[in-house]
């Protein structure tokens, strides 16, 4: 039977269903409070890892998990995402990962968070106008510097993976990946071979509101709903898979999480992997 836990880096051992926390509205009002109150509940359904970014909110959503979660739990690990800029109309998000850049984020990451290191960070994007090397590199002497933990990438194909390791460790990806998107199949490969944690972001749609089918008719089997059986499939694709399903809902948030107790039999196995992926 598949864990139901994995040691990020070796180290850092986290319930593999883990929460997204960008979907959190964070304005000052009664979604707030509702926000809050779903990290919180994540927290004692025994969720233990939980994933936020610079992007949302710019700083928002980490203040927003500071104030429903501070002091952490030990056994709690946020995880943040750096190297995106805010918008500079008429110029939308973009993304940077110049030293400077990187370095200035980290700072202001470790202050927000109020932590001494960030034990997961993961680079949002690969800057195309900056070498690779740079942009981890400044990493990797920020982790020398003790301010970070370990390391992860986001949306890397398997040849920017094999060239980040080169200069640095890598402890987790971060690609878009589920049952009816599987395009990223190579890169989970490459990370179960390294023992690289995989963190598939959208984990569920769009098998949630696919028609009829498969998936909906596994989910009959086990009396269960679809999003839960697309976050079963993804827990048994592999021990590295820790998917991060996001939601502002309690409701959706316990249904999330009820998923990881769903097993699927072979017969069950092999006919979602045979259906159709979206590519």
């Amino acid at each position: 039977m598949t864990s139901d836990s994995f040691r990020i880096g070796g180290d850092i051992t986290v319930r593999r269903l883990g929460f997204g926390a960008m979907q959190l509205p964070t304005e000052p009002d009664e979604a707030r409070k509702a926000s809050i109150a779903v990290a919180r509940r994540a927290v004692e359904l025994g969720v233990t890892l939980i994933d936020t970014a610079y992007l949302y909110g710019w700083g928002a959503n980490e203040e927003l998990l500071v104030e429903a979660l501070y002091p952490y739990p030990d056994e709690v690990l946020i995880t943040t995402k750096v190297g995106v800029v805010p918008p500079d109309p008429p110029r939308e998000a973009a993304l940077c990962g110049r030293p400077e850049v990187l370095r200035d984020q980290v700072e202001r990451a470790l202050r927000r968070l109020r932590v001494d290191r960030l034990d997961l960070l993961q680079l949002h994007r690969i800057d195309p106008e900056v070498p690779l090397a740079d942009q981890v590199g400044t990493l990797g002497e920020l982790q020398a510097e003790g301010k970070i933990g370990h390391i992860g990438l986001s949306e890397v194909t398997v040849a920017e993976l094999d060239q980040a390791r080169q200069i640095i460790d890598v402890a987790s990806v971060q690609n878009r990946y589920n049952v009816l998107d599987r395009e990223h199949d190579a890169v989970l490969e490459a990370c179960a071979a390294a023992g690289i944690a995989f963190l598939p972001w959208r984990p569920v749609l769009p098998a949630a509101a696919e028609p009829p089918g498969e998936i909906a008719t596994v989910a009959a089997e086990l009396g269960a709903t679809a999003a839960q059986v697309a976050l079963a499939w993804l827990l048994d694709r592999s021990p590295v898979v820790l998917p991060i399903p996001g939601t502002a809902s309690i409701e959706h948030l316990e249904e999330n999480v009820a998923a990881a107790s769903l097993r699927l039999s072979d017969d069950q196995r092999s006919r979602l992997n045979a259906t159709r992926p979206r590519v």
